[in-house]
């Protein structure tokens, strides 16, 4: 029998699955997240938006039980003051990376937006009858996607700054060992 280890942290480790107020969170947010990323984007298509609302998500969800004990701790929601600074920080970074200039318009472009998020005509009678059913029409299935797939970016950057952390303590243990005992042997 494996002897059960019992660990305790000062802080938990990060979940690897989402909780539930974040996935409601995405939900209500994640269609302001579009426009105003293919606002800041300028228009430029909406292969950098989706790329820089998704990291935006990421940064959200690596911070998100901060951010929800700060919210309680102010009484107001500090979780979307920081999506919408994430979302300008990661705006601003990928405007250097580009080689050129991007201009950004005031108003989104409504067309990009719209031909993105809408949704295929049925080709079939069942697809038309199936979009009748509440039990078929799944348009939460995109929001939860993109919440669980920025969550487990969030999580697997935890996981290797624990890592880094982890051999980080090492590599000093080891060196004040070997200091430590150098310092011993070279005084007696």
């Amino acid at each position: 029998m494996e002897a059960e280890v019992i660990v305790a942290y000062l802080f938990p480790p990060m979940d690897d699955e989402p909780p539930p107020d974040y996935l409601r969170f995405v939900a209500t947010r994640l269609a302001w997240l579009h426009r105003e990323a293919l606002r800041l984007c300028g228009g430029q298509g909406t292969d950098p938006a989706d790329m820089l609302a998704m990291d935006a998500l990421t940064d959200l969800a690596g911070h998100w039980r901060r951010l929800a004990w700060e919210s309680r701790l102010r009484h107001r929601d500090v979780r979307a003051d920081y999506l919408a600074r994430r979302l300008t920080k990661r705006t601003e970074q990928w405007r250097e990376e580009r080689p050129y200039p991007v201009e950004v318009t005031v108003r989104p472009a409504p067309r990009l937006f719209a031909a993105r998020y809408a949704r295929p005509a049925p080709a079939t009678i069942a697809h038309r009858l199936a979009l009748l059913l509440p039990s078929t029409v799944r348009d939460e299935a995109g929001v939860v996607a993109e919440a669980e797939i920025a969550w487990v970016h969030a999580y697997r950057r935890h996981v290797r700054h624990r890592y880094a952390r982890v051999c980080t303590a090492g590599v000093l243990l080891v060196g004040f060992l070997i200091q430590f005992m150098s310092q011993a042997s070279g005084t007696g």
